[in-house]
């Protein structure tokens, strides 16, 4: 019996010496519960290892392979010049060719960021419609542009007008060479010469157009058209004289049908009828009379690309360029370069400046054109609208993410940018504006003239702003100090 129990004590201190040896081995390999892994000297992350670990597809399809039960990307490499789509890339609707994927490991986990992996958003629809905006008819879509754009690969230049203005497409598109979405406003008989100037500025004004343009076309429920024809109709290429004039030559306002009738020009309409069609994920709401710098498309998108650090900040954020108007007759300024000669020598001045100075006063304004030229596209400052700047009424690019425009506003009534410009300011907006991008008016430098019925309209709009639209604001999205309409 007395052997037996001493037998018992030997097995159990030798069962507790073998536990204790097991707990120090562990011990040495965990701390709290967590294992631990040395990091390789190169200095590569954890996650880096552990798809390095991994064998060559599978590497691959780790970094390229969505989460599971979300929508997949298009799969393309960044288009070469930004703005359309290069020989690596698919038009929607067509065959995909997809880049092979990268047989080193390593170079998967550290390459750059594609345009598709850094924009995040779904391609949107083309296709013609027929819809009521308020007390307007919109046909969205009516002639569209024979070139396509996933909504990562280029920026589109939203924009309004009536026919009479469509001359300004040539120089627009030299310089811009992406996607413009033009709302067109062609009440009552304005629109048999509007669908005429459509067809001929795709025949014979620049083939750009034809590439490029997408129209819609717009007009009152009071005043419409006696005929539509159909979209598929409207966009019929080659029936155009191009050895006619231009139909908007030798048209002035006072024969149009919106003068006859006395309709105000519903621009923010247009405005955002050419912004909500637009296809891509950046767009540049502007005027058709302002021109762009060449180059901001592939430009911009590759700071995108880059995510320099100004975009990662977390505010909400747009990008203005500054706006400048030429003397008549004046050469367009390909360059910042270009342009600051020409503000020097006097062919230039900024935008407005002898109309209404604050309306477009960029902050930095003159530390912009002192800074030093860079290669591509920056953020130069980041500004605020607020105290100088609370009436700025900045042109910029932005996504569709943004507020639209009140619709009740009036060319004629002036002010239709400043309900925007509030909520902008309130939801704190960054304006963060480029350094080497910018817009130039249609040459020819505008000067105060007295206009006693515009001063009316302007009258009625900032009533109406006052009483009706800035109440509203403050409900809609609140109130923020230093913001103002």
């Amino acid at each position: 019996m007395y052997a037996r129990r001493t037998w018992l004590l030997r097995l159990s201190v030798c069962l507790n010496v073998v536990v204790l040896l097991y707990a120090c081995s562990y011990l040495a390999t965990s701390r709290n519960g967590v294992d631990f892994v040395e990091e390789t000297v190169s200095g590569r992350s954890l996650a880096a290892l552990d798809t390095a670990q991994l064998p060559v597809s599978s590497a691959a399809d780790a970094t390229s392979r969505p989460p599971p039960n979300e929508p997949q990307p298009p799969l393309s490499a960044m288009a070469s010049s930004g703005a359309g789509p290069s020989n690596a890339t698919r038009k929607p609707n067509s065959g995909a060719t997809v880049d092979p994927p990268a047989s080193n490991p390593e170079h998967v986990t550290e390459r750059e960021k594609t345009l598709s992996e850094v924009i995040k958003c779904y391609d949107r629809t083309s296709e013609p419609r027929m819809a009521q905006r308020g007390d307007f008819w919109v046909l969205y879509n009516y002639v569209r542009a024979d070139r396509t754009f996933h909504c990562w690969e280029s920026i589109t230049y939203t924009t309004h007008a009536d026919y009479t203005f469509l001359d300004n497409l040539k120089p627009l598109l030299e310089r811009w060479r992406g996607p413009v979405s033009l709302s067109v406003h062609a009440p009552g008989t304005d629109f048999k010469p509007t669908l005429e100037a459509i067809r001929w500025a795709r025949d014979c004004l620049s083939p750009l157009v034809a590439e490029y343009v997408t129209f819609h076309v717009f007009f009152s429920s009071r005043h419409i058209p006696k005929e539509l024809p159909r979209s598929a109709d409207a966009s019929a290429k080659g029936l155009s004289d191009c050895n006619k004039p231009a139909p908007w030559v030798n048209v002035s306002a006072a024969s149009l049908y919106k003068t006859r009738s006395r309709i105000l020009y519903p621009v923010n309409v247009g405005r955002n009828a050419a912004r909500e069609s637009a296809t891509t994920h950046y767009v540049l709401p502007s005027d058709i009379e302002l021109y762009p710098s060449p180059g901001v498309i592939p430009d911009f998108l590759e700071m995108i690309r880059r995510q320099d650090k100004p975009l990662l900040r977390p505010n909400p954020k747009v990008f203005p360029l500054s706006i400048f108007e030429l003397e008549k007759g004046a050469t367009l300024p390909e360059n910042k370069e270009q342009l600051v000669k020409m503000l020097k020598n006097g062919t230039a001045i900024p935008f407005h400046k002898k109309l209404c100075p604050g309306c477009h006063n960029v902050p930095k304004s003159k530390e912009w054109l002192a800074a030093n030229i860079t290669k591509g596209l920056h953020v130069f400052h980041i500004g605020k609208r607020i105290g100088y700047h609370v009436h700025w009424e900045p042109i910029f690019i932005g996504t569709h993410q943004d507020p639209l425009y009140d619709e009740r506003l009036s060319w004629e009534g002036k002010s239709d940018k400043m309900p925007q410009g509030y909520a902008l300011c309130v939801l704190d907006y960054e304006f963060q504006i480029l350094d080497n991008a910018f817009l130039v008016h249609k040459p020819g430098i505008k000067v105060l003239k007295k206009d006693p019925q515009r001063a009316m309209f302007a009258a009625k709009t900032n009533a109406l702003i006052k009483k009706v639209i800035f109440p509203e604001l403050k409900v809609l999205y609140g109130v923020r100090k230093g913001c103002a309409v």
